[in-house]
């Protein structure tokens, strides 16, 4: 599988509540609602900027702080297919993979905001098309890959009638 999008890039210790701030959680659970908010604490016009198909690029523990579904979720409905860090907080990374999110390891140094990037996800390589560049990246384990393109964990158990590994 392989994605192409412009990369939106953040720092180190991106949380989930800048990810989708904890205000709105007793608001709505409709996730394209709170898509609409994704990452506004940081850049209050980011929804604005991104477009679909675009990528999230991080640095060091991504995802860190509290344990909701959410923060994955709305980064999917905002239509990032793809988030891209030095490390991911293990139950972000757990959260992403369960909702059927691309998240990929690799060095972010060379990534700036509006490059293209190009991730080819069983190679493990991130290609930064502006700047002519190949990067390795992590390969996700082969269960981690069916229950992306199953579109997550529950859709994955479905067909399969329980985990196949």
């Amino acid at each position: 599988m392989t994605l192409k999008g412009n990369a939106h890039k953040f720092g180190d210790d991106i949380n989930t509540d800048y990810i989708i701030s904890g205000k709105y959680k007793f608001k709505t659970l409709d996730m394209k609602e709170l898509a609409t908010h994704l990452m506004e604490d940081i850049d209050p016009d980011f929804y604005k900027k991104v477009k679909e198909g675009d990528f999230i690029v991080g640095g060091k523990n991504f995802g860190c702080g509290s344990s909701r579904e959410q923060a994955p979720l709305v980064i999917k409905y905002a239509g990032i297919p793809v988030v891209i860090a030095k490390s991911f907080a293990r139950i972000f990374f757990r959260n992403g993979i369960n909702v059927g999110l691309v998240l990929i390891e690799a060095d972010t140094d060379d990534i700036d905001t509006g490059d293209n990037i190009e991730a080819d996800i069983e190679k493990g390589e991130i290609r930064n098309l502006t700047k002519g560049l190949t990067i390795k990246s992590s390969v996700l384990p082969e269960f981690m890959q069916q229950i992306i393109k199953e579109d997550g964990v529950v859709n994955y158990m479905k067909k399969n009638k329980g985990f196949k590994l």
